[in-house]
Formats: structure tokens, C-alpha cells, sequence
């Protein structure tokens, strides 16, 4: 009997389920593992629907560089997974015997000599001072690609770690994401947007917990001026809490700038969510007066008590195995309160 023609959305889901069969095979044929299978799967699918979508060549020129930057990025960085980084960030046109520039350049060797790497964006100014004193073998560079002013800087030009992007997006994803705290210098309009990005994104729990200091020249007033903006005009007319001010640190000293990063983790471990619960990896446990205090201290953006456990929890996949664990039944909105918690537990 005839059936008439196929409507569009009909056409559509035959192509769909047609697709999926061939992503199925495909995987299954590759041996791709069931752990990571339904991620690949979701990706296939969803380059396949931009055909379906009829997506304009410029639209799909857009996803498939940011998506392979995204892939070469992931790759260079795997082997330094566990290794900390600190991130720098500040203005390319500093002179190298600029003292922003001297000051970074102490900072970078201070951070290499107790086992940190260096990521900058690659450029010169800050960002080569801080990566000649750390050294090429301790240094990442995430170049942008710019018609000026942006050359790979001698001290990691050539290097297997220097990653070039097409992309302002891609490339501070991977200088936030890798970083396992963040030093910003004096800067111009780009250190000043990654600045208010960075503190945005650990404001609104959309990146990781880590600490980030402001750091001025020896008697410098670049941040301290800054930092009074933000009270005057942002704090205290409500525009951000007076807590907020705690996810940052405004010093003159690049010792003083490397003791907060490394006070940060004097205690604190990591972190990440385990169901409702908010899991953190201590590097010693804490004696169950302080665990009792932190209840009550910060009752206002916990749900419940907080509790201590000596390993870790069933979804965390048996991480860290050997470290105790503070479980927070956190409310996922106090992340600046958060950081104050964090503080209290390095104090303890």
C-alpha cells in the first residue's frame, strides 16, 4: 500500500537512527573503552548533526578548530597531570629590565626551584621573564596567534610544550583549567579581563578552588590601586560580597606571592563533588575539634555538619587512597565562604 511521502521529521529520525547504527559499529570496531564510549558517541553524533543542521562553512570552520586546539591541548598536557602549575599573566610590553618584569622573572625561578611549572601565554614582556626564570624544561606557552605583538618568547619558543591557538576561548580554557593557582602582574586590557574571568569563574564554582595573588612590583600601587576600585565600586556599593574579596591576594613580594600559593596547599589536597556531597582531599587529618568548629563556622553555606572520613568515597574511584577526606554537604553558591573554609583548614 502506498504511504505517501516522508515528511521532513521522518527523514530526519531514519538519518538519526542510521547514524547512530554507524557510530555503534564504528566504536565497537575501534574497541573504544565503556568507560569513555558514551563521550565519544555524544561527540560523533554531535558533528554529524551540524550536517543535519545544515551549519554554514564558517560555523563549521569555527568547531572544528576549536575542537581540534581542544584535542592537541589535552594531549600536551597529559603527561604533566599531576605535576603543579602556577599560571602567569601580565602585560607583553614590559622591558626586560622593567621591575614588573625582574619581579616576574624572581617568581617564575622561586616557583621552578620548589617543583612548580610555569604557564604564560607565551609572549614576551612578564610572560618571558617569568618563563626565562623558571627555565624551559618547567615552562608551558599558550600562544594566540595575532597579526602583532605576539611572537613565542625565546624561552619556549620550538619547545613540545608551546601550544599555538586560533582562539582567545580555547586558549583560556587551558590557562585556567591546568592552573593549579594563578599569579597575575600589572598588565593592560587582556591581563584585565583574564583577572575578572579567573576571579568570575572560582566566584560561581565553574572552575577549581585555587589560590590567585595579585602581584605588584617591589613598592608598586598597580593592584593596590585595583584592589580599591573593587572595594569602592564593587564591594561596598553591593555589587560583590565583602567575602569575595578573600579569593585573591594583593602583595609586592614575589617570596610573599609564593608562600600564599604553597600555604593553599599546606592542608588542602583537592577537591570535587561526590553526589550532594562536597568532597575535599586533606594532606593530614584534622583533629575533630576543628572538624566540629568548621560545622559551626560556616553553618551558613553548609547543609548539614561536616564530617571526616579516612579515605575515599565509593564514586570518588578509589582517588588518592591514602588521603582522609572533609565530606561538606556544601549549598554550591558560598564559593568565596568556601575559600575562607579552605583558609581555616591550612590554619588548623
Amino acid at each position: 500500500m502506498y504511504a505517501g511521502p516522508v515528511s521532513r521529521e521522518k527523514r530526519y529520525q531514519l538519518q538519526d537512527e542510521q547514524a547512530n547504527r554507524q557510530i555503534a559499529a564504528l566504536l565497537e570496531g575501534l574497541r573504544v573503552p565503556a568507560d569513555t564510549r558514551r563521550f565519544h558517541d555524544e561527540m560523533l553524533t554531535t558533528v554529524l548533526k551540524t550536517f543535519e543542521d545544515r551549519a554554514p562553512v564558517a560555523d563549521l570552520k569555527i568547531a572544528s578548530a576549536a575542537l581540534k586546539e581542544l584535542r592537541y591541548g589535552f594531549k600536551v598536557f597529559a603527561p604533566y597531570r599531576e605535576t603543579p602549575k602556577v599560571t602567569v599573566f601580565g602585560s607583553a610590553r614590559t622591558p626586560a629590565d622593567h621591575p614588573v618584569s625582574v619581579q616576574a622573572r624572581s617568581f617564575g625561578r622561586r616557583m621552578a626551584d620548589h617543583g612548580w611549572m610555569v604557564i604564560t601565554g607565551a609572549g614576551s614582556g612578564v610572560m618571558g621573564a617569568a618563563q626565562e626564570g623558571a627555565g624551559r624544561e618547567r615552562s608551558f606557552g599558550m600562544n594566540i596567534r595575532l597579526p602583532f605583538e605576539q611572537d613565542a618568547n625565546p624561552w619556549i619558543a620550538d619547545d613540545p610544550k608551546l601550544i599555538s591557538f586560533k582562539y582567545f576561548f580555547t586558549r583560556k580554557l587551558f590557562l585556567v583549567r591546568e592552573a593549579w593557582a594563578m599569579a597575575f602582574f600589572p598588565g593592560g586590557f587582556g591581563t584585565g579581563d583574564e583577572a575578572f574571568e579567573a576571579l568570575t569563574l572560582i566566584q560561581t564554582g565553574k572552575s577549581e578552588l585555587v589560590p590567585v595573588v595579585l602581584v605588584d612590583a617591589p613598592g608598586g600601587r598597580f593592584w593596590r590601586r585595583w584592589m580599591e576600585f573593587v572595594q569602592e565600586q564593587m564591594a561596598d556599593q553591593g555589587m560583590v560580597s565583602g567575602e569575595d574579596l578573600s579569593l585573591f591576594r594583593v602583595t609586592d613580594s614575589a617570596e610573599e606571592a609564593a608562600g600564599e600559593i604553597e600555604r593553599f596547599y599546606r592542608v588542602f589536597h583537592s577537591h570535587r563533588y561526590v553526589g550532594d556531597s562536597f568532597a575535599i582531599r586533606l594532606r593530614r587529618p584534622l583533629a575533630p575539634a576543628i572538624v566540629a568548629e568548621i560545622s559551626l563556622r560556616f553553618s551558613d553555606i553548609l547543609k548539614g555538619p561536616a564530617e571526616q572520613v579516612p579515605g575515599p568515597l565509593p564514586g570518588e574511584r578509589g582517588e588518592f587512597p591514602d588521603l582522609p577526606r572533609l565530606v561538606l554537604p556544601f549549598n554550591r553558591s558560598g564559593f568565596s565562604r568556601l575559600r575562607q573554609l579552605v583558609d581555616f583548614v591550612n590554619a588548623s
